[in-house]
């Protein structure tokens, strides 16, 4: 793998009509901050060959708005990343990523936030953007890492829906 994007879901409701999370769908600002920041990450080229996608509901609405902007994706439907930890995730990943050229996982919070925090350190950088994260990943933010030939990271990109972009070139 030579890029992997973390993508928290979008905004969603606040409960389901079945009173279970799993099911909770997208509100509206989550589907139009999903399509905007899938739009804004291909914009940037920055498109997965390969999206791995918690089963949950709102995850799955959060690829369907932005996957249009990816239309050479592979999906891959994960019920394993529903509130999964940030150690799951990273094996998730490491299995998946294999062979692949640009990973994304669209998945939830604190399962996200955990790991971005986590490759930014690995990755050496800066203490402020390291603590921006850990503060704040909010639903449809986007980190973006590469990974050299020894699987260090390096950060490529931060973007928050209500702030923008920050970009690590």
């Amino acid at each position: 793998m030579d890029r992997l994007i973390l993508f928290r879901h979008g905004k969603a409701e606040a409960e389901s009509a079945s009173g279970d999370d799993f099911d909770r769908r997208l509100a509206p600002r989550g589907i139009a901050e999903s399509a905007a920041m899938g739009g804004q990450l291909a914009d940037l080229g920055l498109r997965p060959d390969l999206a791995l996608v918690s089963a949950a509901a709102r995850t799955r609405e959060t690829w369907s708005a932005a996957e249009p902007h990816f239309p050479k994706a592979r999906l891959s439907i994960e019920e394993d990343l529903y509130h999964a930890d940030s150690g799951s995730i990273r094996r998730e990943v490491a299995r998946a990523g294999a062979g692949v050229g640009t990973l994304m996982v669209i998945g939830h919070n604190p399962g996200l936030q955990e790991p971005t925090v986590q490759l930014l350190a690995e990755g050496s950088a800066p203490a402020s953007l390291i603590d921006r994260a850990r503060r704040r990943f909010p639903t449809a933010a986007a980190a973006v890492f590469l990974f050299d030939a020894n699987g260090r990271p390096a950060f490529d990109g931060l973007f928050v829906p209500e702030r923008g972009l920050e970009r690590g070139d």
